[in-house]
């Protein structure tokens, strides 16, 4: 049975603007609502805005609520004060990720999960099922929380006419709750999916509607647009960024993912903590890296990465034009001796092999 696609509460906001929708993780989005050049642009250059409320919730109270935070995900959330939020993986028994999220600290005894929207489903049974705490609480508020991403070097500007919260008193991954446009109790955090800074605001479904309008407006002068997955997508990309189902998912290890940054070995026992430790020690065989094409050609996910020997050396798991650069960009997993920046490749895209250059991340700087 095909599972019905899920709208999205500004569904019509989203149609009135001239989105092209398409059906992702479960939910019809907006791809894009003029050009994802365009787009792409906008949010480099200036501001724009997207709704991500796809995005998954989970609040987990109780005086045992760190001990199980800890148990399944690799960072270490005891380092967080309330106010800060991070990101973190959540490994699974077979040494790939269930998830990557962001974890919240809301309170002494709370914290929010936020977890990719195609993994909803599976991320709250296997928390469940790795709960073995009696003091913890588990609420799934997906369905209670808008979540609106307002990006770019002027997305500051552009909130701050419509809060008295001094935004730029809030760090890089830190939030505070507060009122903005009139509507209490909104989440603005400093974190972002674009490399570009600016803000995620969580509000109530009932007032997300109340909220894009008022961003939408208060961001007029300095030319703000809607941006659709597709800019998101090339974003994210050209920093390198990780998109669950791409360039990870339940058979990659967060070590060969470049994630080890948040996998800390120091803290208490988690998830498959001895065998990623295990991995660490004896190294990973393939990583996961970004490259430039040299020669002209727009990778995409599935294509075979090759040594310039024509040995089969890896797979791209991301691919495609980069706007700043104005070149084909990608990340894939590659055999350790070819991660080396620098180092030249080959993409196999359909009967020809095109030349490309292996970089270090992020692709472009900022």
């Amino acid at each position: 049975m095909t599972e019905k696609i899920k709208q999205l509460i500004l569904e019509e906001k989203h149609l009135s603007l001239g989105a092209k929708m398409v059906p992702f993780a479960g939910y019809n989005m907006p791809i894009q609502y003029t050009s994802i050049v365009e787009e792409h642009h906008c949010v480099r250059k200036g501001v724009g805005m997207f709704d991500v409320s796809h995005m998954g919730e989970f609040l987990v109270e109780g005086t045992e609520a760190l001990d199980l935070i800890q148990k399944i995900s690799s960072n270490d959330a005891s380092k967080l004060k309330i106010g800060q939020a991070q990101y973190s993986c959540m490994p699974n028994l077979e040494g790939g990720i269930v998830d990557d999220l962001i974890i919240y600290k809301l309170q002494e005894e709370a914290y929010m999960l936020v977890v990719n929207a195609s993994n909803i489903a599976k991320d709250w049974a296997w928390i469940q099922s790795q709960n073995t705490f009696e003091n913890v609480t588990l609420t799934n508020q997906s369905e209670d929380f808008a979540l609106l991403a307002v990006q770019g070097p002027k997305a500051q500007e552009v909130l701050q006419k419509i809060t008295e919260v001094n935004l730029s008193e809030i760090s890089y991954y830190h939030f505070t709750k507060g009122t903005i446009a009139g509507i209490d109790e909104v989440i603005i955090s400093a974190t972002g999916y674009t490399g570009s800074g600016g803000f995620e605001l969580y509000v109530a479904t009932s007032e997300a509607a109340v909220l894009w309008d008022a961003v939408l407006q208060a961001g007029s002068a300095e030319g703000i647009q809607p941006i659709g997955l597709g800019a998101r997508d090339t974003l994210r990309m050209e920093m390198g960024y990780c998109l669950y189902g791409n360039d990870i998912d339940d058979t990659t290890s967060p070590l060969e993912a470049g994630l080890g940054w948040i996998t800390k070995f120091n803290k208490s026992d988690f998830v498959n903590k001895a065998a990623l430790e295990a991995q660490k020690t004896a190294g990973v065989s393939k990583k996961l890296v970004g490259f430039e094409m040299i020669e002209r050609g727009i990778p995409r996910g599935g294509y075979t990465l090759l040594s310039l020997e024509g040995q089969e050396i890896g797979k791209v798991t991301s691919g495609g034009q980069s706007p700043t650069l104005n070149n084909g960009i990608g990340l894939g997993y590659i055999d350790k001796p070819f991660c080396k920046a620098g180092t030249e490749i080959l993409v196999q895209i359909r009967k020809k092999t095109v030349k490309a250059i292996v970089k270090r991340l992020p692709l472009i700087k900022i």
